[in-house]
């Protein structure tokens, strides 16, 4: 991409954006365990969904495995902000795997609660998408009593055992805009089941695809900073493209075409909640240093900190 060949006048940021307090935390845990303990270190799948973060961490010392069965025992692991099933641990401790989980709380806290709705005898509805690594962690912890609604049709035709003892959680990646139409479909099948609360919803999540809203109503095109494989990078995508914006997933600068900044004046920039800042810098600096003004539309002040895992 280059920006002399393109008609780019003002690039507008959105806030908030880029890393979430999981992010950071899981990011940070995998670099303090480099430093106290030294390589190799191992990481039960992908940290963040992010090849930049990945790449920087596997040359401090980071070895990324899918299995713990590739960890030889007694080895330190970290399990990834997406959390992993009860049969993951069990696993870890058979190899006397020495774990620091740096899964993120929100994604703990829906742990706990599908624990407890099992224990309490009811049917768990989790709405999320099939083969996200958070879902599956989710699934693990309750086996056969959490069953996965990933549309609105699906919520229309589950088929549940007892209507009367019905709870929901959501994949915390979900927003509230996210999951509405299937929660009200779930709601108008069983009156009586126990809906999350708010704050079970990632903020990050919510926050990053209200600031892409704002953008739609300022800007010519968007451009979503962001990995293929990061489910909010593509939702901040869609809920551009929902409200008639151009929008584009870019890795990075690299990334950028000019056919992307085709008659584009006015370009709104935001990235996922797994992208590193320096990406979005990037990209910022190439149309400023061409004399394009930069400016902020903001819609909420993050200030969500999570303490580091403990480790062994």
């Amino acid at each position: 991409m280059h920006p002399v060949e393109s008609t780019v006048e003002r690039v507008v940021l959105a806030e908030p954006r880029g890393f979430c307090a999981g992010v950071e935390r899981a990011v940070e845990a995998v670099r303090n365990a480099l430093k106290a303990y030294g390589p190799p270190l191992y990481v039960r799948h992908q940290i963040v969904h992010n090849r930049f973060v990945l790449e920087a961490l596997e040359a401090e010392g980071a070895i990324f495995v899918e299995n713990l069965d590739r960890i030889p025992h007694g080895q330190r692991v970290i399990f990834s902000a997406h959390g992993v099933a009860p049969s993951e641990w069990d696993h870890a401790r058979q190899r006397d795997l020495r774990v620091i989980d740096a899964t993120c709380p929100l994604v703990t806290k829906v742990h706990l609660e599908v624990s407890r709705y099992a224990a309490e005898g009811r049917t768990i509805i989790l709405i999320g998408h099939a083969g996200h690594e958070e879902v599956n962690g989710t699934l693990g912890v309750a086996p056969g009593k959490v069953m996965l609604v990933g549309t609105v049709e699906e919520a229309r035709t589950i088929q549940i055992p007892d209507p009367l003892h019905v709870a929901v959680v959501t994949q915390t990646t979900l927003s509230v805009d996210d999951t509405r139409e299937i929660m009200e479909e779930l709601k108008r099948r069983f009156p009586r089941m126990i809906t999350p609360k708010t704050d079970d919803i990632c903020y990050a999540t919510q926050n990053r695809q209200n600031a892409v809203k704002e953008l739609v109503e300022s800007t010519d095109a968007i451009l979503v900073v962001g990995s293929k494989q990061s489910s909010n990078a593509n939702r901040l995508v869609e809920v551009a493209r929902t409200r008639g914006a151009r929008a584009y997933l870019v890795d990075s600068i690299k990334d950028v075409t000019i056919e992307m900044l085709d008659g584009v004046r006015s370009l709104g920039l935001t990235a996922s909640a797994s992208s590193p800042e320096w990406l979005v810098e990037e990209i910022i600096a190439a149309f400023a240093d061409r004399g394009a003004r930069v400016e902020l539309v903001s819609v909420a002040t993050e200030r969500v900190h999570f303490a580091l895992p403990m480790a062994d």
